[in-house]
């Protein structure tokens, strides 16, 4: 097994479990205690985890990233529920932005039994996941490929997205705040999905209910801009009150 397989096993069973011990993990992936030590030294040096008497323990702070395929896996059953939710809205024939969240993949699945669907992302990820299909239009925004994220970003992602006026833009965010609105830790990744939005005829946010009452670094979008809120609980009535105040409807699995 390679290091960095390892590392994101290890990262994988930390978000998890929210703690892990050495000795067990050195049983677990048959290599020394030693080597495991420097596998949560590079953890805590990048911020997902401290260390801790005999293991470590995981870093919750909103600001930080798990990488991409750590995050895909995460509330896998809620995902494929808005999912399925987005794609409904979603026409034949209809021109759609998709940004690149993991979010956004599970709605790229859904969207399969669609026709004549043209798709323009920034998702790496997403562009393997429609790769496969007939009748489509599937557009790259090409730019600078963000580490640990499997998206295009930069200036020329954001000209190419310019370039466009879609029936649909479907984006997530890192976390939602009631006066904030939406927020990223990324300017980059903020940037990208600003400029999507502001290039659409109706604004899809697809986001679960642990991002709501969250905050990050960047701010980048207004709920007023919003015009379907996507989300897997029925969010508290403070929420629903603010989304009717912005216009804002909500669709969540009954």
């Amino acid at each position: 097994m390679l290091a960095l397989e390892r590392k994101n096993l290890i990262l994988a069973k930390l978000q998890e479990e929210k703690s892990v011990v050495v000795s067990e993990l050195s049983q677990l992936f048959d290599v020394s205690e030693e080597t495991i030590r420097r596998d949560l030294d590079k953890l805590e040096r990048e911020g997902f985890a401290t260390k801790s008497y005999g293991g470590a323990v995981i870093n919750d702070t909103i600001g930080i990233d798990l990488p991409f395929n750590i995050r895909k896996n995460q509330n896998v059953a809620g995902k494929q529920k808005m999912a399925e939710i987005a794609a409904s809205l979603v026409n034949d024939g209809d021109h759609v932005f998709l940004d690149a969240s993991t979010t956004a993949v599970f709605v790229a699945r859904a969207l399969k039994e669609k026709e004549r669907l043209t798709v323009v992302t920034n998702s790496v990820e997403i562009l393997l996941e429609l790769s496969d299909v007939t009748g489509w239009r599937i557009i790259s925004t090409g730019g600078i490929v963000r580490e640990g994220y499997l998206a295009f970003v930069g200036p020329q992602a954001e000209d190419a997205i310019r370039s466009y006026y879609v029936d649909k833009a479907i984006f997530s965010c890192k976390s939602l705040d009631l006066e904030r609105g939406l927020m990223e830790s990324k300017d980059s990744i903020a940037s990208v999905k600003e400029t999507m939005m502001a290039c659409s005829r109706r604004n899809i946010l697809v986001v679960d209910s642990t991002k709501f009452d969250q905050t990050a670094f960047s701010v980048w979008g207004d709920l007023k801009n919003v015009d379907t809120v996507v989300t897997d609980l029925r969010p508290d009535e403070a929420w629903l009150r603010r989304f009717e105040e912005t216009g804002s409807s909500c669709l969540f699995p009954e």
